[in-house]
């Protein structure tokens, strides 16, 4: 997925048809806060006023896929409800925003794909390192695999393509860029990230009361640790 070439809002949503049960809202275009705003506050209204028949509700980047049951609410009633939405009646607090830190082990046999990045960027692996930590990655969506964070914010630099075949596992934790991406596996799952390091923390537990550390609309600080500290880490996650 690369949304880089055309970003912004749309002047007025865009319905689509999605199969007989799946209803999509279409606000915008490309990995842009703007838009992304908009999603979630058209997500959170959605949430409260959604009459019987929706069934789910998932934002994205961009969109909202509204599943629902076509015997009790059909997507006319749908398109009607989202043509009344006014935002100052969901918004969105920019203003507090959540800040989950990450601890990072980079490169090694944790992070195999470090040396792919630099090559790519001409930057050494501690420049790849202070670029990656050195922001706060906004929570686009949450998806593809439970708990998976797409972050947007990655600088410019550190764009690197997916690998050209992708992994059949890729551990738990681990810590990958796609493009001008940057996400992380928390749990072992195929996937074509460049993988350049790995945290230890859990980040999808289904046994605690609250499964996910963070949601759409968080932020991530990833925060650079050692080898030693990430096994003493690891050991304390495994061990709660």
């Amino acid at each position: 997925m690369d949304l880089s070439e055309k970003t912004g809002p749309y002047d007025s949503p865009v319905f689509r048809i999605a199969g007989d049960r799946g209803f999509i809202i279409e606000l915008g275009q490309g990995i842009d806060p703007k838009v992304n705003i908009r999603v979630r506050a058209m997500a959170r209204f959605l949430e409260k006023e959604s009459p019987e028949g929706v069934r789910e509700i998932i934002p994205t980047y961009r969109s909202i896929l509204v599943n629902h049951d076509p015997v009790k609410i059909r997507p006319e009633q749908l398109r009607a409800l989202v043509k009344g939405f006014d935002p100052g009646r969901s918004p969105v607090d920019e203003g507090s925003r959540k800040i989950v830190e990450i601890p990072v082990c980079y490169g090694g046999d944790l992070g195999p794909d470090m040396e792919n990045v630099r090559f790519s960027s001409g930057l050494s692996e501690d420049e790849v390192i202070r670029l990656h930590t050195g922001t706060e990655y906004l929570i686009y969506m949450v998806g593809f695999t439970p708990g998976f964070p797409f972050l947007g914010g990655l600088d410019k630099k550190l764009a690197t393509p997916r690998l050209k075949t992708p992994r059949m596992s890729v551990p738990r934790g681990s810590v990958g860029i796609a493009n001008n991406q940057t996400g992380i596996y928390p749990i072992a799952s195929p996937g074509g990230w460049q993988i350049i390091g790995r945290t230890p923390l859990r980040l999808f537990a289904p046994e605690r009361k609250n499964p996910f550390l963070y949601r759409a609309g968080d932020w991530i600080k990833f925060v650079p640790v050692s080898r030693q500290a990430f096994d003493h880490l690891e050991k304390a996650e495994e061990n709660s």
